[in-house]
């Protein structure tokens, strides 16, 4: 009996246990159907011609490079023709040539956008079986939708003891 009141009186001595507890739940669904969205960039005509030991004419003036013209915003070079200085002799001739976009008649519309050298066309989203839910418990359901849409669900719990 000694021995216990002994454990007894030890154990009244010890500092009492504490702890802070926080325990979080966080749950979230989130459900998005995307508009219709068309970027389009137009590309500039560009022109280029350079040589050594020859003539160019553009079939009409001699030693002329170009008398092109600009048609919808798009210009047009026009036929050109080199001839070599002396036959025989050392020459070098080029041009290239990059055929502009030419200016729409009417505005773009997604799925019948203008023919532009750089075009990027998405359709609206349609929400179609899109859902989602998240029960008390945590069960969670998230339905894909049609096209351009986005569904995420999220839950999250934290414990945290001090």
């Amino acid at each position: 009996m000694k021995r216990f009141l002994l454990l007894i009186a030890l154990l009244s001595f010890a500092p009492a246990a504490h702890a802070d507890l926080t325990h979080k739940i966080q749950s979230s669904v989130q459900l998005q159907v995307g508009g219709a969205m068309t970027t389009a960039n137009r590309i500039g005509s560009t022109f280029s011609i350079s040589g050594s030991g020859v003539d160019t004419t553009d079939g009409t003036t001699a030693n002329t490079i170009s008398t092109g013209a600009v048609t919808s915003g798009v210009y047009a070079p026009g036929t050109i023709a080199a001839t070599q200085d002396n036959p025989a002799s050392a020459f070098s001739f080029s041009q290239s040539y990059t055929q502009g976009d030419a200016l729409p008649t009417s505005a773009a519309t997604t799925g019948a956008v203008q023919n532009f050298g750089s075009l990027q066309s998405t359709a609206s989203g349609t929400a179609g079986t899109l859902a989602g839910t998240i029960s008390s418990a945590g069960a969670m359901t998230v339905t894909a939708g049609g096209a351009n849409t986005l569904g995420i669900g999220q839950f999250v719990t934290e414990l945290s003891i001090d």
